[in-house]
């Protein structure tokens, strides 16, 4: 019984709409839609011929009546189907459909088969003949027309077929039987074909079905991968990629619509000690946070801001919607104000700041990538002059920028024999004024330029990739002139970060040295903070190399970078220079005198010598004494001189001394240097 009960079930399931397969029916349902309309015409027209048959033959009822009713019911099911063609429908409203076609396939087949049983008997032989035929090959339409749903296929096949092969083997009449074996037999190879179509339809559908999957998995992997790479991973902020993408859409919207468009670079000012004091962790974290807070900013004010992350702690802004002077340098305030807020870190607390450059298309480029180098040189310009503000690009920027370009131009070609020039400033002793050594400090007297501050040309080798042929030069030429100078003065010679933080380190210098005859121990190397916190493993490496053969390092211009005391700590300094900001108001500023003050105890702590430069009077000279200064540099003693004002300098300080005891005042040789 089991066993009976489940061939039933499936018998019973092939006159059945199946409702667990969505893509299924409503495959079925499309491509049924269009072949109904064409089901329901063969009714009608064949409907229609075989009431003309027996017109003459049959009663009014039979022939029109009858006639008209049917096929006003099969037309206006097919009108309906027609409208389907244009409608969107759901799933259920598709299953539906085909439940209701389904429903009602059987009751239509029967009407029709009984109104050609009460036409038969009225018909003579062709009449009837007439009859056979008509039933037959509107069987035959219907099934090849219900193809996509066999379930209906089925039910009309059975109430048409059965009734058909009975009727006309009921006859008697050998033609007539003859018709229903015949059409028996068909009906049965279109059933088997019915199957067969069905069948394959149904596994062209789950085809289809799972190469939609895949290209949906195929398109989202897709997405996801476009995202990724034009996501930072780390901030979720657009990355330098769709910034530039963004950018170009943004630019050519701006050409077309004529309005104003503004590019923004911002840098977190002192963001590399901070990673590399706390490390990495911290950093990313601290990069996450400022990065939400920057993101808060944009997208409060009214103008149309993206925000990107560029790289490291470079942030970009595309500003649209025509912003104003006034819009860009508020956003930029706004940024630094928030950006500057404390940063609470587990057990670290510390504090940022930022500078931000602005330049604004049509004003300052005409071009997307022209446009970014200008807002790029004012940042440059803000983290010199105006760090932790925000500066748009103007004419002023614009003429340094042809200026700068100017200088690089012709650093490339320069004769650096020739045309570098070296003056020496001495560095005394702060108690009794003797000189100790003398600072070496670089001039370019350019054919086309005349004289060049360093401020300009030394930036500029470093952009351009030649500081490091121009350092061994000047060295060379420095060593040449430490050379002729008494055994017990000292030379101190500049490094810049490229000089120290390369990956062949201080080799080539270390060379130059040995070639030169000088004993390393009357060589000292001025490194700045920028250079440690550029690279510090490397610095380090490269001032060991430097202390292993003798000479001796300075941390220059201390106090005014970023550098932490940990760095301090770590690296084998002989020396401390005191920036020169921190000399000026020593007097008048209690801040400046207690920065010296612990400057200076700071050195005495770490067993090492505080240099102070800047010195330009009396008073200053004897705050500085009183707070502890080792070695002191300015104008008060003398300006920077020729490398040929160098002896005679040391000979009249000589005879100075030999002439007479430490004097209570120092003398002030102003007419010595240039």
């Amino acid at each position: 019984m089991p066993d009976v009960r489940h061939y039933i079930a499936r018998a019973g399931s092939l006159f059945r709409v199946p409702a667990d397969n969505p893509e299924l029916t409503r495959a079925q349902f499309q491509a049924f839609s269009k072949q109904v309309p064409l089901l329901y015409f063969i009714l009608i027209t064949n409907s229609l011929a075989l009431a003309y048959t027996f017109l003459p033959l049959a009663p009014t009822w039979l022939t029109i009546s009858v006639p008209a009713l049917l096929s006003t019911i099969t037309g206006v099911r097919m009108l309906w189907w027609l409208r389907q063609n244009n409608v969107t429908s759901g799933d259920a409203e598709v299953l539906h459909s085909l439940r209701v076609t389904n429903r009602i396939a059987g009751p239509i087949g029967v009407l029709f088969v009984v109104w050609s049983f009460l036409l038969f008997p009225y018909g003579d032989p062709f009449a009837q003949g007439q009859v056979a035929f008509f039933m037959a090959v509107t069987v035959i339409g219907i099934i090849f027309c219900l193809m996509h749903l066999r379930s209906a296929a089925l039910i009309v096949t059975l109430v048409v077929i059965v009734p058909y092969v009975i009727y006309f083997m009921a006859t008697g009449v050998h033609a007539l039987r003859a018709i229903a074996v015949n059409q028996l037999l068909v009906s049965g190879a279109m059933v088997t074909v019915l199957f067969i179509y069905y069948r394959d339809f149904a596994a062209l559908v789950a085809s289809r079905k799972s190469l939609l999957a895949e290209q949906a998995a195929t398109q989202a992997l897709s997405d996801e991968n476009f995202r990724l790479a034009n996501l930072d991973a780390l901030t979720d902020l657009p990355n330098r990629r769709r910034f530039f993408s963004e950018l170009t859409q943004a630019f050519a919207e701006a050409q077309r619509d004529g309005t104003r468009l503004a590019v923004g670079i911002i840098d977190l000012d002192g963001f590399k000690p901070i990673n590399d004091t706390y490390g990495h962790s911290v950093g990313d974290r601290v990069l996450i946070e400022a990065a939400r807070r920057i993101r808060e900013v944009c997208e409060s004010v009214g103008q149309q801001v993206h925000l990107a992350r560029l790289g490291g702690d470079e942030f970009g802004l595309i500003v649209a919607g025509s912003p104003s002077d006034e819009d860009l340098l508020a956003l930029g305030r706004q940024i630094t104000e928030r950006i500057k807020l404390p940063y609470e870190l587990d057990t670290a607390h510390t504090g940022l700041s930022c500078s931000t450059g602005f330049a604004l298309y049509p004003r300052s480029a005409t071009a997307a990538d022209a446009l970014y180098e200008c807002a790029d040189y004012a940042l440059y310009h803000a983290k010199r002059r105006a760090r932790g503000q925000a500066v748009i690009f103007s004419s002023e920027l614009e003429a340094e920028v042809r200026s700068r370009n100017l200088i690089e131009h012709l650093l490339r070609t320069a004769d650096f024999e020739t045309e570098m020039e070296l003056v020496f400033q001495p560095i005394m002793d702060a108690m009794n004024t003797r000189t100790t050594g003398f600072e070496v400090l670089a001039r370019w007297r350019s054919p086309r330029l005349g004289l060049v501050s360093p401020a300009d040309f030394i930036p500029a080798a470093e952009r351009i990739g030649m500081i490091r042929t121009l350092t061994r030069v000047l060295l060379v030429k420095a060593l040449a002139a430490a050379r002729t100078w008494p055994d017990d003065i000292r030379i101190s010679f500049n490094l810049s970060a490229h000089d120290i933080c390369s990956p062949d380190g201080v080799l080539p210098l270390i060379a130059v040295i040995h070639a030169s005859g000088v004993p390393p121990r009357r060589i000292e190397f001025e490194i700045t903070e920028t250079a440690v916190t550029f690279d510090f493993t490397r610095a380090e490496q490269s001032v060991l190399a430097l202390k292993a053969i003798g000479c001796s390092i300075s941390l220059d211009d201390f106090g005014t970078g970023y550098s932490s005391l940990s760095h301090v700590h770590r690296l084998p300094l002989d020396k401390l220079k005191v920036d020169r900001s921190f000399v000026r108001d020593v007097n008048a500023n209690p801040v400046s005198h207690k920065i010296i003050k612990s400057l200076t105890g700071l050195c005495a702590d770490m067993e090492i010598s505080c240099v102070v430069e800047g010195v330009e009077t009396q008073e200053q000279l004897d705050s500085l004494r009183r707070l502890g200064a080792d070695y002191i540099q300015g104008y008060y003693f003398a300006k920077p001189m020729p490398g040929d004002a160098v002896l005679g300098f040391l000979t009249r300080e000589r005879q100075r001394f030999a002439n007479a005891d430490v004097a209570a005042e120092p003398v002030k040789f102003a007419g010595a240097g240039i």
